[in-house]
């Protein structure tokens, strides 16, 4: 489980010297002469990069004015020199890690004494950037009551279009050595203020509060604004530069955290010093919070399905499992059948076996599905049949114990399933002619499961449906997570994203089997759905779509509508419905009722196609 704070105290010992190796520090002649000469300030120890020159070295009596004081998490607190320098690169405030509960106060005037160093949240190997602080400190009060300097504004007019400059190939990647332009990339402008008091005014909220007591605003409202409030991630170049963490100082016993949704306002100013964490990047810690004002959004409901529609929709439904409370069972239930409108075909990814994370070696998941299921007829839903293929114990990844797998519900007065040679675990299904027709060789199936792309992960579900007398392969996915990828705001530019590497070889797979039903036939009706765990612009959906074999169908609606998901304030698509190009006319749906609000029954939302056979 990850900490509720930025930092945990249980890391403690990395800082400091955590950076001795891999960053760039400046020369040790650098260094001695910048401590022999005049009194150190912040701005020196912050230096032009994102590295501190003075990194490894003792500094004595660094003067400031605490901004800010964080008594839990990475307990310390900040300070900054109301004398800055003229120089926009070099911040003027700095973190002081005390690995204890600070004596000191917001107001005092203090000298420092320590060590400086440079703090990776989450490790070395994260990618992350790097916090420039002092540890080991011995502080010094010289006065009590002072005025903050003043706080610098974070708005649409202040930080630049362009996100980050090219990582230097001399570094492998890493911009942590390049010499900070505040003016010209947004990344620099935040490092630029990095430790020093900040704030913003009223902004929209693009990610809701979260179980860590965080949320997200945009300081630029108008960029790529999503329908219904958000901010839409629609391209590896659209970062969206006004996204901004919010957390708080003061601790929740003391002060609850505001609960707010997507679309949202944080109204007033919020203001506090400017920090970097693991999960997000730069964060305001608010010593000042503004007051969230409710928007109007409301979660949706899909159109229901014409008489001769077939609807089909999927649903990540978050590791569920017979332990989980009935509340969640039949707050999933009520989505399918008042917000889906009880689709024909419905695709479940992450249904838990029978006793969840327990790891015993169960792999049945029959409680799991008939307490949804009865659930969802409990909620005036239809009365869905099931049909999976049981995992092997220990082979599917997700969480450990669990044995996630995909599930097709189907609703057997609308729509039948075509049993044929059900397949297990470990059992490929192949594509045949059944009385001149493509089919199945087992229905339900897995697609060539010994194939290594699937190693750890979910194989792919295969089976036949018929509607009206129309054949209709669906092929349910869970492509592997985007686990180990670098932040957007990681010290490599562009970031590493080394788990796409594998999602290219499950979607070549997926392509693959759909092109040997197209072979057969090339008017067969073939829907890729579920949770692809990758954007409708990545390398990951290009290969399902290869060859004309799949189109994503989520590209058919506006790119202010394209998204399933948001994440550290990014309103984006993980979730998708890909069509055989039969499938000529359809309509789509992202039916969002979970990824934009605090209150989740999923992270994910679901989607919805219509069309007719």
């Amino acid at each position: 489980m990850r900490s509720s704070h930025p930092r945990s105290a249980a890391v403690a010992a990395l800082v400091a010297t955590a950076l001795a190796t891999g960053l760039l520090a400046g020369s040790a002649d650098a260094a001695e002469g910048a401590v022999s000469a005049d009194p150190i300030r912040i701005h020196d120890i912050q230096g032009t990069t994102r590295i501190s020159p003075l990194n490894g070295k003792q500094v004595t009596d660094v003067e400031g004015i605490v901004t800010g004081v964080r008594t839990y998490g990475s307990r310390g607190f900040w300070i900054q020199d109301p004398d800055a320098d003229d120089n926009d690169a070099t911040s003027e405030g700095v973190f002081v890690f005390a690995n204890a509960v600070p004596t000191v106060a917001v107001g005092d005037a203090v000298k420092v004494s320590g060590t400086v160093g440079e703090y990776i949240p989450g490790g070395l190997t994260s990618g992350n950037q790097s916090v420039t602080q002092i540890s080991k400190p011995t502080v010094t009060v010289v006065s009590s009551g002072n005025a903050l300097p003043e706080a610098t504004a974070i708005n649409e007019y202040t930080v630049p279009a362009e996100y980050a400059p090219a990582g230097d190939p001399a570094a492998g990647g890493s911009i942590n050595g390049l010499t900070l332009e505040p003016a010209r990339y947004a990344l620099d402008h935040y490092e630029s203020l990095e430790g020093m008091n900040v704030k913003i005014g009223t902004s929209r909220v693009v990610g809701a509060t979260d179980p860590y007591a965080e949320l997200w605003v945009t300081v630029k409202g108008w960029e790529n604004t999503a329908k219904r409030g958000g901010t839409v991630y629609g391209s590896y170049e659209s970062q969206n530069t006004g996204r901004l963490q919010i957390q708080q100082l003061a601790p929740l016993a003391q002060q609850p955290f505001p609960v707010a949704n997507v679309g949202d306002r944080l109204t007033g100013t919020t203001e506090g010093p400017l920090d970097f964490n693991q999960f997000g990047g730069y964060t305001l810690v608010a010593r000042t919070l503004g007051t969230v004002k409710a928007g109007t959004l409301a979660p949706e409901k899909t159109k229901p399905q014409a008489e001769q529609e077939l609807a089909v929709a999927t649903y990540n439904v978050e590791n569920l499992d017979p332990t989980d409370p009935q509340e969640k069972f039949d707050a999933l239930a009520k989505a399918v059948v008042e917000n889906l409108a009880s689709p024909d075909v419905l695709a479940l990814e992450e249904i838990q076996d029978d006793n969840g994370a327990k790891n015993d070696g169960t792999v049945s998941a029959e409680q799991t599905l008939a307490k949804f299921t009865a659930a969802i007829s409990a909620a005036g839903g239809p009365a869905y049949q099931w049909r999976t293929v049981n995992p092997e114990d220990k082979k599917d990844g997700g969480e450990p114990g669990g044995n996630i797998r995909q599930v097709f519900l189907f609703n057997p007065a609308r729509v039948s399933f075509t049993e044929r040679a059900p397949g297990d675990a470990v059992t490929a299904t192949g594509v045949i002619k059944v009385n001149g027709k493509a089919a199945l060789s087992h229905s339900p199936g897995r697609v060539d499961p010994a194939n290594p792309a699937w190693a750890d992960s979910r194989k792919p579900l295969a089976g036949e449906f018929v509607f009206r007398g129309k054949t209709v392969f669906v092929i349910a996915n869970h492509f592997g997570s985007k686990g180990g990828d670098e932040g957007l705001t990681s010290h490599h530019q562009p970031p590493v994203r080394s788990s796409e590497a594998k999602r290219l070889q499950q979607a070549q797979a997926v392509n693959g089997f759909v092109k040997q039903i197209l072979a057969e036939d090339k008017n067969a009706n073939v829907l890729v759905l579920g949770d692809i765990n990758d954007f409708e612009f990545s390398a990951t959906t290009d290969a399902l779509a290869d060859g004309g074999a799949l189109y994503p169908a989520i590209k058919s609606l506006p790119k202010a509508e394209r998204y399933s998901y948001v994440y550290q304030g990014n309103a984006q698509v993980l979730d998708q419905i890909l069509t055989s190009p039969a499938i000529k006319k359809f309509t789509y749906d992202s039916v969002h009722i979970n990824a934009e609000f605090s209150a989740q029954n999923s992270d994910h939302d679901p989607q919805v196609l219509r069309f007719r056979p």
